[in-house]
């Protein structure tokens, strides 16, 4: 590993741009990176139903880099644009797995996506696999990276070598502490975001299956503490948001992770700071740490105003190069 890549975290917000909100939001309104052509792929999953893979450079010769988006995210979110764009300027292979439902296109059956879905990744990978790509990577944004950093650490999954190396931004590795903030005070208004079209996913689940969940219930809520008490929790097999929220936490997995792996996270994350990831990573050689002062939650704005957001695919890429 370069000197580099181990003395990372360099990032410096720009003047311009200060506190955690701002360096969230601006990116995600104002710096998304032109339209990026797909080729979309249907991908019918092993219990019946079906999810959307969109691919860049699909080149079976070059790396291939995997993106697991966040709530609610797609290949169109800023983050996913930002990091193809660097794959189809390298000429290498790129796709975004979009978990279900978040295409675009409603999926069949009743079950969504959450944060713990590991299972989802495993047989995904194993697709993947067969495509026979020589080298794989893969960079998982907020949710996605808990998914991702849940899949790295358990012991089930260990014995999977088709990951040359992972990256994980942002993730929310501890949802009890994260969803908490997310339904307090100011924060609430990126709870209210994902509402918007979480609730609309529900209540169309609900009617189309016939969920014995209350619609009336579904729309008071208000924050997702309470759409995961009501929803998402029942719906994929955990007793209620607290049990929901504990065991789908990447948090008890860090230190078993034993594939090469780089955490970035801002400790200014309005979701969740990531000052605690120094303890809960220092024994394990297998992670860097890329801890930045600034930066938001999968922001990292540079430059002069307007700015672009370059740093972070940048980080990610320059990591990746390092397995070649």
């Amino acid at each position: 590993m370069s000197d580099d890549a181990k003395n990372s975290g360099n990032y410096r917000a720009p003047k311009w741009l200060k506190g955690s909100h701002s360096q969230t939001i601006f990116p995600f309104l104002l710096l998304s990176p032109r339209i990026i052509h797909y080729e979309r792929q249907t991908i019918e999953t092993p219990d019946g139903d079906f999810l959307h893979i969109d691919w860049v450079n699909r080149n079976k010769n070059a790396p291939l880099v995997v993106v697991l988006h966040g709530l609610e995210g797609s290949s169109k979110s800023h983050y996913s644009k930002a990091l193809m764009k660097y794959v189809k300027a390298l000429d290498w292979t790129g796709c975004v797995i979009h978990f279900r439902g978040c295409s675009g296109i409603p999926n069949r059956l009743p079950r969504a996506y959450h944060s713990g879905d590991s299972d989802e990744l495993e047989w995904l990978i194993a697709l993947l696999q067969k495509f026979n790509y020589e080298k794989i990577f893969i960079a998982g944004y907020s949710l996605g990276g808990n998914v991702l950093l849940n899949w790295l650490g358990r012991s089930k999954y260990q014995n999977n070598k088709s990951i040359i190396a992972a990256t994980s931004i942002s993730a929310p590795y501890d949802l009890t502490v994260a969803g908490n903030r997310l339904s307090m005070g100011i924060n609430k208004t990126y709870g209210h975001h994902f509402l918007r079209t979480l609730k609309k996913k529900a209540v169309r689940k609900i009617e189309d299956h016939k969920l014995n969940i209350s619609i009336k219930q579904i729309m008071k809520c208000r924050t997702l503490k309470q759409f995961d008490n009501y929803f998402t929790a029942p719906l994929h097999g955990y007793a209620d948001v607290n049990d929901y929220w504990s065991r789908a936490s990447s948090k008890p997995f860090l230190s078993s992770i034993k594939k090469s792996t780089m955490i970035i996270h801002a400790e200014n994350d309005p979701f969740l700071p990531g000052t605690e990831l120094r303890t809960l990573t220092q024994n394990n050689g297998k992670i860097i740490l890329n801890l930045t002062t600034n930066g938001g939650h999968v922001g990292y704005t540079s430059g002069s105003f307007p700015g672009h957001i370059d740093w972070l695919p940048n980080q990610i890429i320059r990591y990746f190069k390092e397995f070649l």
